[in-house]
């Protein structure tokens, strides 16, 4: 996708750097499915003033006990326009949007909303989501949700950037030319992220997004990917790497790097160092979900805006 992107974009995805941003809900809950979501106005603009570059919010329509976490329990859209009213700089953002569960014009509308109310600050992520159990309550077909992604992503794109569009769908409705989306984007267009593989080839993320947050944080897979991306997109700018993970920082400042399953526990020396060896190999943002952290989330935003990201912004 080769478009101007806004700053929005460009303060969490830069050349040449790496920056860190958060998952809601904004608390450490370890142990419990459901958040308490207590102060999470206050420690959203903590987060914010702490240097952080983004707050993500999740789409999780119900709680599946099999799953265990119900995540921050609000809608996205909902959320990130609450979210909107209390910040004024921090980049807001899906992680992501659970396309083939929802309408893709109300899914354009919704974020052409949000970016409206944010004045141009936010980004779409969107996955096919990670609870199968999900999709019959929708009657969704679960098999069909490859390609429904794509057909969405289609839709809200030229919804957003274009004028009374014609599009002729095999998954949704149709439109014939006569009807306009309003509001149109602040910028033109708003930057689109994949959230997971979401079942998708290499070659159509490096064509179709502007970034792509996975979980996948072993560096030689990251060099793989970067390298495959960049390939795929051919002369095109390539689709911007980071990841998500779930983020226990240790009060030992020389804690060493440990992971529980898909828990990185580390303290902020190692954690800077980390960092650095993945800003060289080409990450440029990761997303930290506090949910297991033993610490309360203030205390681990406060050490991170202290200690850790001005360690990255000297660079």
């Amino acid at each position: 996708m080769n478009k101007q992107l806004p700053e929005s974009f460009q303060r969490v995805f830069q050349d040449n750097k790496l920056t860190v941003g958060l998952l809601t809900p904004l608390e450490a809950y370890p142990g419990s499915p459901f958040p308490t979501l207590k102060d999470h106005q206050r420690i959203a603009q903590q987060a914010e003033l702490a240097g952080f570059a983004s707050i993500w919010v999740r789409d999780v329509p119900f709680y599946d006990p099999n799953f265990g976490d119900a995540a921050q329990i609000i809608d996205p859209f909902t959320y990130a326009g609450y979210l909107s009213a209390i910040t004024s700089e921090i980049t807001l953002g899906t992680a992501g949007i659970v396309l083939p569960l929802r309408d893709p014009i109300s899914v354009a509308k919704q974020a052409a909303s949000v970016d409206f109310l944010t004045g141009g600050r936010f980004i779409l992520g969107m996955s096919t989501g990670d609870r199968p159990v999900e999709y019959p309550a929708f009657g969704v077909d679960f098999e069909s949700r490859a390609e429904m992604y794509r057909e969405s992503v289609n839709i809200i794109n030229r919804l957003h950037t274009e004028h009374f569009p014609n599009i002729q769908t095999e998954y949704y409705g149709t439109l014939q030319g006569d009807l306009d989306l309003h509001p149109k984007p602040v910028n033109g267009s708003i930057p689109m992220m994949a959230v997971g593989r979401s079942r998708q080839p290499m070659e159509w993320l490096a064509k179709n997004v502007n970034a792509w947050i996975w979980s996948v944080d072993d560096e030689q897979a990251i060099k793989e990917i970067i390298s495959t991306l960049a390939i795929a997109a051919g002369d095109s700018p390539a689709p911007k790497y980071g990841y998500a993970t779930f983020f226990d920082l240790d009060a030992n400042p020389n804690a060493p790097y440990q992971r529980f399953y898909n828990v990185v526990r580390i303290g902020r020396n190692a954690l800077i160092e980390r960092l650095r060896k993945h800003k060289e190999i080409g990450v440029r943002h990761i997303a930290l979900n506090l949910k297991p952290s033993r610490r309360p989330a203030e205390e681990v935003i406060a050490e991170m805006g202290e200690y850790v990201l001005p360690a990255l912004r000297e660079e």
